[in-house]
């Protein structure tokens, strides 16, 4: 877009001859000519001083100052030779040919001047305009070609280092090979996101043969093995809300249930309890009353989907939950239900919010994040 906003600039080049009129001999001409050499960086920079823009200016009637005039000007000479080259950029074409020739004319008037010695008639240099500046045909700038492809390279050197810089700083835990390099724990299942979750949160009950379902059923064998050491009661948990852990919860139940596992379900989320909800059974008596000795876990504990699943709800929310989790009674509890069922599945809130399931995994075979 820059480039096409720009204005186009035309350049024109006019190319003056540098010799020395003095000698006829062999020598003399030779002595000139260094003369005429050593005298070339000076011709160079006087084209761009006011004595020679001024009266270019003055020709041309142009509304503009020597220094203003000398930026679009640049006078160089090859290597080893005599001649200076005038080039011009100018938004029309033919003003910078125009200026160009009279940037040639002047500089040899003002050399003459110069360089004439006092008490002689003519300058032992003359410069002759060798090659008049030509009107062009096409804008040497902007160049839109060379331009767009060093914007795409230089947005392309931008854009890898932005990636490279979000995938050095990132720290969000992404992968599973992400999980293997941030912790020696195993990793027991990789659940494939659904859009629909929340529509139909009890995946293997909804829809058995649904790729989730398998997950679940994948989640729920390599559970089977960490339960190699005797230990069978699981906190699961997440590091904030809304991560999916009573889903989870409720479908790894299911799952262990369906293979002949007698589960207990307990919902343990004493701040904002899910499962009642989920599996559409009353949660308003459940684990606070058992924990504060209102009710008998017996009398609570209900029996969920005709499969050996048996579900303890949260209850009524207390004001000091993690005192309730922590406490000898929740322990005496878990050993309880421990002993009369192969699995004790705890859905806990999540880790970053409050320190409810740190408690619970200190009286748990283990924590599934």
């Amino acid at each position: 877009p820059i480039s096409l906003t720009r204005t186009p600039m035309y350049e024109s080049q006019s190319v003056v001859f540098v010799q020395s009129q003095a000698g006829s001999t062999v020598t003399e001409l030779q002595q000139g000519s260094s003369f005429a050499q050593s005298r070339i960086t000076t011709y160079v920079s006087l084209v761009r001083e006011p004595v020679v823009m001024n009266p270019v200016i003055t020709q041309l009637g142009l509304d503009t100052s020597a220094d203003d005039l000398a930026e679009n000007v640049k006078s160089s000479s090859p290597l080893n030779s005599t001649l200076i080259q005038i080039t011009v950029q100018d938004p029309d074409p033919v003003m910078a040919a125009d200026i160009a020739n009279a940037l040639g004319a002047s500089l040899a008037a003002a050399v003459e001047r110069i360089d004439t010695p006092a008490g002689q008639d003519q300058s032992a240099i003359k410069l002759t305009r060798v090659r008049d500046a030509a009107a062009a045909y096409a804008p040497v700038s902007p160049n839109i070609p060379l331009n767009l492809a060093l914007g795409l390279l230089v947005g392309l050197a931008i854009g890898i280092g932005i990636a490279v810089l979000r995938s050095v700083l990132d720290n969000r835990v992404r992968s599973p090979r992400d999980v293997e390099e941030l912790t020696d724990r195993p990793l027991i299942g990789a659940i494939p996101l659904d859009p629909k979750a929340k529509e139909r949160p009890l995946i293997i009950q909804a829809d058995p043969l649904n790729p989730r379902s398998e997950a679940f059923r994948s989640l729920r064998t390599n559970l089977q093995f960490l339960e190699m050491d005797g230990g069978h009661t699981f906190v699961i948990t997440s590091s904030i809300p809304t991560e999916g852990k009573s889903t989870t919860t409720l479908n790894l139940a299911i799952a262990l249930a369906d293979s002949g596992k007698r589960v207990a379900l307990v919902d343990t989320d004493l701040r904002k309890p899910k499962v009642a909800e989920y599996l559409g059974i009353e949660g308003g008596t459940g684990l606070t009353d058992v924990l504060i000795g209102r009710a008998k876990v017996s009398d609570v504990l209900l029996p969920w989907g005709n499969r050996s699943m048996y579900v303890l709800p949260a209850g009524k929310i207390p004001p000091n939950p993690s005192e309730l989790l922590g406490s000898a009674r929740m322990q005496k509890l878990l050993d309880a239900l421990a002993e009369e069922f192969d699995v004790v599945l705890c859905d806990a809130p999540p880790l970053l919010p409050v320190t409810d399931a740190a408690v619970l995994s200190r009286v748990t075979s283990g924590a599934i994040m």
